[in-house]
């Protein structure tokens, strides 16, 4: 018996694996390229974050991070022992910002990984990158 559900859905399915397929390849090669600065790929997404919403809460970050408060603490107690971030505790909650070792440290690595994530979509034409984000933003907002 031929799996209809298969062959009825083969164009999603390839579209699908296609897109987990890239993003598994990107993560690892991301991850390989922050450690050079002795960073994991959450840590630098965290201090991208904290940097760009500075001074912000840990419920606010694990929100950006899509992740639990539980989860980003873990990254937090890492980066405070770096000295890259600071908590100052405001009543309940705690805010973040970045340290000057920390600011500096993204004043490094941040333009060479911004570079790095752009040459993995290099086989692409400008035009093509545009017209995949459009399709991509489309596929976001259909949630």
């Amino acid at each position: 018996m031929k799996h209809t559900f298969l062959s009825n859905n083969r164009l999603a399915l390839a579209l699908w694996f296609r897109l987990a397929r890239f993003y598994h390849k990107s993560n690892s090669a991301s991850s390989k390229h922050v450690s050079k600065w002795g960073l994991t790929l959450p840590q630098f997404d965290t201090l991208m974050q904290i940097q760009a919403f500075q001074p912000i809460t840990q419920n606010e970050l694990a929100d950006k991070l899509f992740v639990t408060k539980g989860n980003v603490t873990h990254n937090l107690v890492k980066l405070e022992q770096e000295c890259l971030i600071k908590r100052t505790r405001q009543w309940r909650s705690k805010t973040i910002e970045l340290t000057e070792k920390g600011i500096a440290l993204l004043n490094d690595v941040g333009p060479k990984q911004a570079e790095f994530q752009a040459s993995l979509f290099s086989a692409l034409t400008k035009e093509e990158q545009k017209q995949l984000l459009s399709l991509l933003r489309k596929l976001h907002k259909d949630e």
